[in-house]
């Protein structure tokens, strides 16, 4: 049971707020705020989930840059609370098809008209899109997707090999195509978040993966689905390692497919040797009483027709740093390169790596005063983030995708793309 619910954007501003019992002071998203953002002066770091300020419970959840809060003055499970904010942000942007604040506000008597559905009284009736139809009535006001900032990789979906544009991020799942009709899609996106660590001669001390398939449907009648993926697949220990198999070491799967708008089909984590996409290694050396040089060179494990977009390598230096002078190879093309003075901190950008490709970066370093040590034990680990389309560590694949549909003339269009993100991907010096 909660008292009210309310979304705030991250200046602060109450974009929308519900009370349903009255029982909590109206000056509650203010004080809720102001704790919030002042946290870290309590020497705390961030703000908990969930923290009590003069008997008042207050849970929240950041979502596309928009903090989901409630409050409660009776001892309520948390984790119900914090689901239940997840669940409320995903059914809101099946309906306005964007979450940002621009679509809350453009849509904000939508928006009243699902959170009175949703929670009556402070108690939960029902978090699904499919439910909430035969309620919901008001047709959303869709965000102009080509005023939205670019989508990056996450815009690019395949139907065999033809790339189609990522609607999927932008649609609405209840607004009808021009004239009426409604445009029967379902897009089945295989995301991966792979941690590596490699030593300092590039060999992999740690290897995980992090997958979800993710499904996203605009089909009517709630049909059946059907997925298909490897052969070879097993999961748990097994004694089969013939080649290509892909053995996960666990995995859990929605309990009730298929629900309409999005959801995660499965979730799955695998242990397992697997080829990374990218061999990073670097070299620091003194050239001098007050001088270094780093040398960090990155290679693209991957096929030459695909590209990682949004390569970010960065490295801590030694504090004492004061300056860095950059070299890049001759015709580098898309890499920006930088100092963080405040934290001292090496960041080095790359717009676009083409498969089968090998960079290389050179900093001279100039510090204030005399390295008294080892200068490998204030300078690394590099870390580094990136985004694959079209590939995915794992192999794990979609073999097809089946629509249980009583019409034989119709057929509705399937999209599948896989994404390969770096969760922790870590080099030693």
């Amino acid at each position: 049971m909660i008292s009210q619910f309310f979304v705030l954007s991250q200046r602060g501003d109450n974009i929308v707020f519900r009370d349903y019992r009255g029982e909590v002071q109206k000056g509650s998203a203010e004080t809720f705020f102001r704790k919030v953002k002042f946290w870290t002066e309590d020497g705390e770091g961030d703000a908990p989930p969930v923290f009590n300020v003069d008997g008042v419970n207050y849970f929240h959840v950041k979502v596309a840059g928009l903090l989901f809060v409630a409050t409660s003055r009776v001892n309520v499970s948390p984790s119900l609370v914090l689901e239940l904010l997840q669940r409320i942000a995903r059914v809101i942007k099946d309906y306005l098809g964007v979450l940002n604040e621009d679509s809350f506000r453009k849509n904000f008597v939508l928006v009243y008209e699902l959170l009175d559905e949703v929670i009556d009284f402070g108690y939960v009736q029902t978090t699904s899109t499919e439910v909430l139809k035969s309620y919901v009535f008001n047709e959303p006001i869709v965000i102009d997707a080509a005023r939205l900032p670019s989508l990056g990789p996450a815009s690019i979906f395949m139907q065999g090999n033809t790339r189609m544009p990522g609607t999927a991020i932008t649609k609405s799942v209840v607004s009808n195509e021009p004239g009426g009709r409604k445009r029967e899609e379902i897009f089945v996106d295989v995301i991966e978040k792979i941690s590596v660590t490699f030593n300092s001669s590039g060999f992999i001390l740690t290897s995980e993966i992090d997958g979800t398939i993710q499904m996203k449907s605009y089909l009517t009648g709630n049909p059946e689905i059907r997925i298909a993926l490897n052969d070879d697949l097993s999961i748990g220990a097994s004694d089969y390692r013939g080649s290509g198999a892909v053995i996960l070491d666990d995995c859990n799967f929605h309990e009730s497919v298929p629900p309409d708008g999005e959801f995660p089909v499965m979730n799955y984590r695998m242990t397992q040797p697997f080829k990374p996409p990218f061999r990073i290694n670097a070299l620091i050396e003194e050239t001098g009483s007050l001088k270094a040089e780093v040398t960090i060179k990155i290679r693209a494990e991957f096929n030459s027709s695909i590209n990682a977009n949004a390569v970010v390598v960065q490295m801590p230096l030694p504090t004492n740093t004061i300056r860095v002078n950059f070299e890049l190879e001759p015709g580098a093309v898309g890499n920006t390169t930088d100092f963080k003075e405040t934290n001292k901190r090496l960041e080095w950008g790359l717009k676009k790596v083409v498969g089968g490709s090998e960079h290389t970066l050179r900093a001279k370093l100039t510090f204030s005063q005399e390295l008294h040590g080892n200068i490998m034990k204030e300078a690394g680990p590099l870390s580094m983030n990136f985004t694959i389309p079209m590939y995915n560590a794992s192999k794990l694949q979609v073999k097809y995708l089946q629509i249980a549909k009583k019409s034989k003339t119709h057929n509705p269009y399937r999209w599948v793309r896989y994404v390969t993100q770096a969760n922790s991907y870590v080099a030693r010096l």
